[in-house]
């Protein structure tokens, strides 16, 4: 295997696009095969999360300089090449060109060198002068400019308006914070935030969400007190919508789609450690992950079960006091952590509204009267978020929505919709309904 910054983002993003793998998971792959260092892995996660965030971006520029239709292999060196000459300023021109050439070579493709070159040598002529895309104001240049999905660049024109959808698809090509929820069970807020000041890591508090922290970034498991147990990754949407649910001691509460647990285990810090909480999943290897995770925060007396959640269980009928359903969605709320989502077409979603559904309609019969459902998605589609609720409030009499209110944030009609640009969160949505018959 080839080593270097630009040998392993090329690997990582060969890997996403032959397997399907999650680009995280492939370039920590990468980087551990390789043993690269800080600085290297570093710029090799720029280098792959950037080509991924703006492949039709980039696309749109080298084509200007390309007669002919590159391979797979040889259009993502260009891509990366050209990543470097349009976003990364302190990479030289001459380093971006020349290393990216080696590529071909390194990876077997020497016949292709003399193209690259030339390409990339136009594209450093124009670096700081670009051409504009044209058609700006229409889904289309929406879907150029930031690399999106053209179904889903209509799709939020048409449901946000042009203002809103590029707002959203910009900040989808930004940063994404990391997250974390303190382990109140374990340390308080306060104590666990000197620990980052000792270790001079910056953060942000959030009013109203004790142990909620936001920062800059940095590696999960080289935090304070990672080991130990005293925070889980959670964003704070996510937390948002736990808090929205209204825990309390004494509770028997199900997350019904549970993993990786993080709702779980904000259900049971909420709750002060007093609760009965059965957390599910349809597969065992993500019930393996929440037992892990419950172990290493020190939960105890969680319990995990398989089970579908579209399929009745007798034996849980009007049994519990909050029944938590982050259902499977079409994810486009997180595009900035996963940028790979953005390559899903319509076609591969178009079921998840009906699924959803069943779901929504299964769970119900759980809740015992005068409980709560509580209704989640990491989407921002209208037909996954509050559609659903008005189907779902429409054929279930015996429910209303809620509304709840989380420091400043209040919901509308039992319903908010979290969006990056306008939250600092992901893009998220949550639905509090109560059981009202009898």
């Amino acid at each position: 295997m080839k080593r270097g910054a630009r040998a392993a983002a090329l690997t990582a993003l060969e890997r996403c696009e032959k397997s399907g793998a999650w680009s995280a998971a492939a370039m920590d792959a990468v980087i551990r095969q390789q043993e690269l260092d800080a600085r290297d892995a570093a710029l090799a996660s720029r280098l792959c999360l950037g080509v991924l965030q703006n492949d039709k971006y980039l696309d749109w520029y080298l084509d200007r300089h390309l007669s002919t239709k590159p391979e797979p292999l040889v259009r993502n060196i260009l891509r990366l090449g050209a990543y470097q000459l349009i976003f990364l300023d302190k990479v030289p021109v001459h380093a971006a060109v020349s290393e990216t050439v080696d590529l071909c070579r390194d990876f077997g493709r020497e016949r292709a060198a003399g193209l690259v070159n030339a390409v990339l040598r136009r594209l450093a002529q124009e670096k700081d002068a670009l051409p504009p895309i044209p058609g700006e104001g229409t889904a289309e240049y929406l879907s150029t400019r930031w690399s999106q999905a053209l179904w889903l660049t209509k799709r939020l024109t048409e449901e946000q308006g042009y203002v809103s959808a590029e707002a959203f698809f910009r900040c989808s090509n930004e940063p994404a914070p990391l997250c974390i929820q303190v382990n109140r069970m374990r340390v308080s807020e306060d104590d666990y935030i000197r620990a980052l000041e000792r270790g001079s890591i910056s953060f942000r508090r959030f009013p109203g969400l004790p142990g909620c922290l936001e920062l800059e970034g940095g590696r999960v498991t080289e935090l304070p007190g990672y080991e130990e147990g005293l925070f889980y990754v959670q964003d704070r949407a996510a937390r948002c919508a736990v808090e929205a649910a209204g825990v309390r001691p004494g509770m028997r509460i199900l997350d019904a789609c549970a993993a990786p647990g993080g709702k779980s285990f904000a259900a049971w810090i909420a709750a002060g450690g007093e609760c009965s909480l059965t957390s599910c999943d349809i597969h065992e290897k993500k019930l393996r992950l929440i037992r892990e995770g419950a172990e290493r925060l020190g939960i105890r007396g969680l319990e995990t079960q398989a089970a579908d959640a579209r399929r009745f269980d007798q034996a849980w009928e009007n049994t519990f006091d909050l029944v938590l359903a982050d259902v499977p969605c079409s994810g486009l709320g997180v595009i900035r952590k996963h940028p790979e989502i953005r390559r899903k077409t319509e076609a591969e979603l178009a079921r998840l509204p009906e699924i959803q559904a069943e779901i929504l309609e299964n769970l119900s019969h759980y809740v015992k009267p005068g409980g709560v459902l509580l209704y989640s998605t990491c989407t921002v589609l209208q037909s996954e978020n509050r559609d659903q609720i008005a189907r779902f409030l429409r054929s279930h009499p015996g429910f209303r929505a809620e509304d709840y209110w989380i420091g400043d944030l209040c919901s509308a009609e039992g319903c908010y919709e979290f969006w990056p640009q306008q939250d600092g969160t992901d893009g998220f949505f949550a639905a509090r309904l109560r059981r009202i018959e009898a």
